[in-house]
């Protein structure tokens, strides 16, 4: 049997206050497209399918026309939750979904009702764990400690009882876990949401080592923990830590043996991601970053003082800059200059003040015609107060 790991879809994201939803459509039809040119028997989407958790109308439309697409092909579809994704919102019909081949596993009562799939000289099963918050499921769980690795672990431990059952039968049952979380051993992003602080949402990888295959989400770099206990990532890039990653899902077969093959497939990029530092001027005429005008850019500058309408003159030729820095050249060599707080004490005239002020908010000092201005109108305020 043949399946298709993906997850963190997060439809409905923008990248930097624009949409995403052109490029989500154009890279879950390269999906769908694997899905048929691969005869993909089951494709798993571990959780984080939406960016939040009422998403706007144009995700659940996408989301829609994705799954009918998927189904249409005729593989089944599993579905977990992720932290990004309304449990209760998205587990919605899920009973009925299963007679149409899409099972969506978004509490605990249905992590111990595995997808079981023939494959005539044996059987897989699919168990899905959704994303587990832990204060809102320990009790439910039966453990005293409010942590993802307590709560994880007695899931998996519910669901080994589970399996063992299972096994007992006559075929050979090949096991595939499926959770959103982060593992001991992964590489996170920085697009990622944390599910909490000072690393007490790290579970051991370990715990999946009773799975013949553990598909994973959360973290958005496709990656393996262990041979077996793998991320398949996003499909898209959603910040520019990952400008270096390549996109793409795994493809898993099975035989009554276990695990036959592990495949990546990499994703097309819609749009790519450009990191580029430099003075203004020279980013502006240096040839070889040709390759960045059509991306989306993030650009640091080093002049000396920051340029006049910088972002409005980096973008005459790289349009799509959404992040603009500023960091000159030798600041950490040189002496580093007086505070604002103490160029303001040490300031002699109301002129020097605002000057200062300037300066300080825009990272440029006033130049000459800005200087006329503030003098003359500070000296307009003085005859004016001095006439009353």
């Amino acid at each position: 049997m043949r399946l298709l790991h993906t997850s963190d879809w997060h439809l409905g994201r923008t990248f930097h206050g624009a949409s995403l939803i052109e490029a989500q459509r154009a890279v879950l039809q390269e999906i769908i497209d694997i899905t048929i040119n691969q005869q993909v028997d089951v494709v798993l989407i571990s959780g984080d399918i939406y960016d939040r958790a009422l998403p706007h109308v144009d995700a659940v439309q996408l989301c829609n026309w994705v799954l009918r697409e998927l189904r249409a092909t005729g593989a089944s579809i599993v579905i977990t939750s992720g932290n990004h994704d309304s449990a209760s919102r998205l587990g919605f019909g899920a009973d009925l979904l299963d007679s149409a081949g899409v099972h969506i596993i978004a509490d605990t009562q249905r992590m111990l009702q595995p997808v079981l799939r023939d494959a005539g000289d044996h059987q897989v099963a699919v168990y899905g764990i959704p994303y587990l918050e832990p204060r809102m499921v320990m009790e439910r769980l039966g453990v005293a400690k409010a942590s993802h690795e307590a709560v994880v672990q007695a899931a998996i431990a519910q669901i080994d009882e589970h399996l063992e059952q299972l096994r007992a039968g006559q075929k050979p049952v090949v096991s595939i876990a499926m959770a959103h979380l982060f593992a001991a051993g992964g590489i996170g992003s920085d697009s990622e949401r944390e599910l909490s602080t000072g690393n007490l949402d790290v579970v051991p990888a370990e715990l999946f080592e009773h799975f013949d295959y553990s598909a994973l989400g959360h973290l958005h770099g496709r990656q393996k923990v262990k041979e077996h206990v793998r991320y398949s990532g996003s499909p898209l890039a959603y910040s520019f830590s990952e400008a270096t990653q390549r996109k793409g899902v795994w493809l898993i077969d099975t035989s009554a043996s276990g695990i036959e093959s592990i495949e990546e497939i990499l994703l097309p990029v819609p749009k790519k991601l450009a990191i580029l530092k430099g003075k203004l001027a020279e980013l502006l005429a240096d040839p070889d970053l040709e390759s960045a005008v059509g991306a989306w850019c993030q650009v640091t500058l080093t002049d000396s003082e920051r340029p006049a309408d910088a972002m409005a003159t980096i973008r005459t030729r790289f349009p799509d800059t959404v992040v603009l820095n500023f960091a000159p050249e030798g600041t950490g060599e040189k002496e580093q200059p007086a505070s604002y707080a103490e160029r303001m004490a040490k300031a002699t005239s109301t002129e020097q003040v605002v000057r200062d002020f300037v300066e300080h908010v825009r990272e440029r000092a006033a130049d000459d015609p800005e200087r006329e201005v503030i003098d003359s109108v500070i000296q307009a305020t003085r005859e004016a107060q001095a006439s009353q």
